[in-house]
């Protein structure tokens, strides 16, 4: 039988363990308080194949190998960065098309979505910043990993 000393040093180690692994989990900071306005965290899918060449809601046609998203208010031609908050990567895309549907916040291009790690899971958790003009040095570049 273990003793309180001992029982007391395990259960501080397994917290200690367990709050490294939540760190681990998530990374990123999703939004700060100063970006009220600017910020948001929702639930990211992607789309490609079925659109590819298909026109978008800003007239132009989708391409899913540029760092494009759909959302449903955001100024069409506007600029966005995505933060996969589970991993920290991020990416800069520009808004031009209309959607997603069924509960989710943005739809990422394949490649926007291949840059956060993505694409094969289909949806992350997510933080859009909404960038202005003069904010955006990625200029459609992709992201840091």
């Amino acid at each position: 039988m273990l003793g309180t000393p001992v029982k007391s040093t395990l259960f501080a180690l397994g917290f200690l363990a367990l709050m490294g692994a939540a760190t681990e989990l998530e990374p990123a900071t999703p939004c700060a308080r100063s970006e009220h306005d600017n910020c948001f965290v929702g639930v990211a899918s992607w789309y490609g194949p079925g659109f590819h060449g298909k026109r978008t809601a800003n007239g132009e046609k989708f391409n899913k190998n540029a760092l494009t998203a759909a959302h449903n208010s955001l100024p069409l031609d506007s600029k966005v960065r995505v933060v996969n908050i589970a991993t920290g990567k991020e990416v800069t895309v520009r808004i031009n098309d209309r959607g997603p549907g069924y509960g989710r916040s943005i739809d990422l291009s394949e490649a926007a979505a291949r840059v956060l790690g993505m694409q094969r899971k289909g949806l992350a958790r997510v933080a859009v910043h909404k960038l202005d003009d003069d904010n955006d040095n990625n200029d459609d570049k992709g992201g840091k990993s």
